[in-house]
């Protein structure tokens, strides 16, 4: 396995982390991932979609025209679903298609996710000191950075998006920055390669681990 490198100032590594225990035991779960991930998309659909039925339609209360004598078809509404203007049949309304998840699944998928990574080298922490944004200093950062990391997209993810690391990459071509607050199972599963702020990556990493060193400080 590819160990988490530290990438400084310039792109070139300048030490590695060690893994969370969750992280580092976790297994490679990729039906676990589709499970998430699915959901997570799913979950991102508006839902806001709405046709009215014919009792919904306004208008309609009067009969077009009586029964027999006229030599038109029969007719009792002219909101019928026959009528331009009418209900609408099967139509679709608003509605939620997100699916429920256990969470259980859902760490095991988001460590999965981030071990794949791992594995593959195709994700560093960086700790960046730039005083001022700069996109040619992150282009000349990503030259010089591992080749894990030229793999696109490139999902950088920072603490704020108002940041000195936000603002100088987010100007190159198939380079993405996101909050690590908003960061889910599919952001890091569509990725190719991930840069991490530090302090993301701290945080991001134990998620989960505050129960497994309680359950071990019980025993």
């Amino acid at each position: 396995m590819s160990p988490l490198q530290i990438l400084g100032a310039e792109g070139a590594a300048s030490g590695e982390l060690e893994l969370t225990p969750g992280l580092a035991a976790q297994q490679i779960k990729p039906h676990l991932i589709h499970e998430v991930v699915t959901q997570e998309l799913a979950g991102r659909r508006g839902g806001n979609a709405s046709t009215k039925t014919r009792s919904e339609v306004r208008g309609g209360g009067a009969k077009p025209w009586r029964q027999k004598g006229t030599g038109r078809a029969r007719a009792g509404s002219n909101r019928s679903p026959l009528w331009v203007g009418g209900g609408v049949v099967f139509g679709p309304h608003t509605r939620s298609y997100g699916g429920k998840v256990n969470r259980k699944v859902q760490l095991q998928a988001w460590r999965s996710a981030l071990k794949a990574h791992i594995e593959r080298g195709t994700i560093a922490v960086v700790e960046p000191t730039w005083d001022a944004p700069s996109s040619k200093a992150a282009a000349a950062f990503l030259a010089k950075a591992p080749e894990g990391l030229q793999a696109r997209p490139l999902l950088v993810v920072v603490e704020a998006l108002d940041s000195v690391a936000a603002k100088s990459f987010r100007n190159l071509r198939d380079v993405y920055v996101l909050e690590s607050w908003e960061l889910e199972t599919v952001d890091v599963m569509a990725a190719r390669s991930l840069l991490v702020e530090r302090a993301s990556w701290d945080r991001l990493a134990a998620i989960g681990e505050p129960r497994v060193a309680a359950e071990e400080g019980a025993e």
